[in-house]
């Protein structure tokens, strides 16, 4: 069969999610709007996720694996999954499902007019500390990337991956994925997707990689705007 989106998801330590995860996922590929599959990128889980991802996988043909050596963080895992992707859509959706596989057919609404169509989360369900450190982190951003984004960390995103391919690795760059799809002179587009509490696993919050990183970070943004070779040939033999 040939598809035209991917689905990535990172995954680390993730294993009380995956049942959930498989049956949310091959439900939406029931009503996907463009032929789908979904690639489960093991980001050094140290539980038994593997074991649980592979039987997943050998139970659903659109199902696929990447299995990490260690934890390398998400950044890293979305270049991998960039990297492997094959199909001409590339998207991304957490493991632990606070955003919904469903809503990915509101942004493939939008996709062939954009290189990045990304969710943007209303009606938020995480603690008051997450969101008003999101919120000051996202203002940071802006300041620095001027990418006009309200929310650049909703995991549930779509690139033609001809772009996301494009985009350089370093710590940090999933916070920047919109900024660096303006930097290739493409277009994004933001849409309002729904949000849900997390219902199992642990979350991996932290002040250090949700407010210190991040700022930290928007210097990195900075050095790699200024670096960044961009081009397009006009004319060939």
């Amino acid at each position: 069969m040939a598809y035209r989106l991917t689905i990535l998801v990172p995954a680390y330590n993730e294993y009380d999610n995956l049942n959930r995860l498989e049956k949310e996922l091959s439900n939406y590929l029931a009503i996907a709007s463009v032929s789908t599959c979904v690639t489960i990128i093991n980001d050094g889980s140290t539980d038994n996720s593997q074991v649980r991802i592979e039987e997943i996988c050998m139970r659903n043909k659109d199902f696929s694996f990447i299995q990490l050596k260690q934890n390398y963080g998400l950044s890293t895992a979305l270049k991998v999954g960039f990297d492997h992707t094959e199909t001409e859509l590339v998207g991304y959706i957490d493991a632990d499902l606070q955003t919904a596989p469903k809503d990915f057919n509101l942004l493939l609404e939008h996709i062939d007019h954009y290189q990045l169509v990304t969710g943007v989360r209303t009606n938020r369900k995480d603690n008051f500390l997450k969101k008003i450190i999101s919120k000051i982190a996202n203002s940071t951003r802006r300041v620095f990337t001027k990418d006009g984004m309200d929310d650049t960390g909703c995991p549930l995103k779509i690139f033609q991956t001809k772009y996301a391919k494009c985009i350089p690795l370093f710590r940090g760059l999933h916070r920047f994925l919109p900024a660096m799809i303006l930097l290739q002179n493409g277009k994004i587009k933001q849409i309002p997707v729904n949000h849900f509490p997390r219902t199992a696993g642990k979350t991996k919050f932290n002040l250090g990689n949700r407010f210190i990183g991040p700022i930290i970070d928007c210097f990195a943004y900075l050095w790699i705007k200024r670096k960044y070779i961009n081009y397009e040939i006009e004319k060939k033999n």
